[in-house]
């Protein structure tokens, strides 16, 4: 996804693709109409942005190394496996002062945005929200990280994200089931209300179900995003990106509100009686946008 959009424009210029397996690199250049990096050096030589399709423990060494050489990260979630990871991430951003961007792909959409207008007048004490689908059981996303850690690191940004952008800060937040099978995730808001998450990449759906739903004295407030086409997302990541790289003003969706969301997942991991092991296999491919 992040290739074609960024060639697409008219906001970004694709001007370069580097992969770990150069092979890997040269198709998708020759895909998208640009050319391959001989080194991440090179790449970086080349542009303004880089931007990121590799697991989150690559995805770290590579950010920072972008960032303190001048240049803005769209960043892929989670920002890192760790929480270490994450805070490396963003204090390189943030001692490079160059913009930061995580693609939280559901927040660009404009259903979702109006959901949130909206859920910021609303009274909710409670609510619920799932992201299901059988992912990791076949297809392009079953290797990798994905099998190793499961529904936790992969849609439990997704659902962190907007149910504190729904209810406000997490005070409380509890963990039960597998992460490679069912998660459940209870969060207490601090405004008092409690949401209920459950997540999973391991059961036989023909499609994703995934949604949330706010519930409170003046009835419920919801998003289904089985309704909504994914695909009027990316074009609003890529402008939105654009824009801060020019203006140099942050992004709501930056690397720091990736390490707020990261800490969230550690605290919810750390109720895990054991962890996976840190296994990541999947193959690291980057685009670079040039605004």
């Amino acid at each position: 996804m992040h290739g074609p959009t960024l060639a697409a424009g008219p906001e970004t210029a694709l001007v370069g693709v580097w992969a770990r397996r150069p092979d890997a690199a040269r198709a998708l250049a020759a895909d998208l109409g640009t050319t391959a990096a001989g080194s991440y050096d090179e790449l970086l030589d080349r542009c303004e942005a880089v931007a990121f399709a590799v697991p989150p423990d690559v995805q770290v060494e590579l950010a920072v190394r972008a960032a303190r050489a001048g240049k803005a990260v769209l960043l892929e979630k989670p920002v890192a496996v760790t929480v270490a990871g994450a805070e490396r991430v963003a204090d390189a951003v943030g001692e490079a002062g160059v913009v930061s961007q995580i693609v939280l792909t559901k927040r660009y959409h404009p259903a979702t945005r109006a959901f949130l207008a909206t859920a910021a007048e609303f009274a909710a004490t409670g609510a619920r929200a799932r992201y299901l689908h059988g992912g990791f059981l076949t297809g392009p996303f079953a290797n990798g990280w994905r099998l190793a850690y499961g529904a936790l690191l992969d849609l439990g940004p997704h659902l962190l994200d907007l149910v504190t952008a729904a209810l406000g800060p997490v005070d409380e937040i509890a963990s039960h089931g597998d992460p490679t099978g069912w998660l459940e995730l209870t969060c207490v808001h601090r405004g008092g209300a409690v949401s209920q998450l459950s997540l999973s990449g391991a059961v036989g759906l023909p499609r994703s179900r995934a949604g949330v739903e706010l519930y409170g004295p003046a009835g419920v407030v919801e998003i289904d995003f089985a309704e909504v086409d994914h695909a009027a997302c990316w074009p609003v990541v890529r402008a939105e990106f654009a824009r801060a790289v020019r203006t140099g003003v942050p992004h709501e969706l930056d690397a720091r509100h990736g390490l707020a969301l990261q800490r969230l997942l550690d605290r919810a991991a750390a109720q895990r009686p054991s962890n996976p092991a840190s296994r990541l296999i999947a193959p690291a491919t980057m685009a670079t946008p040039n605004t």
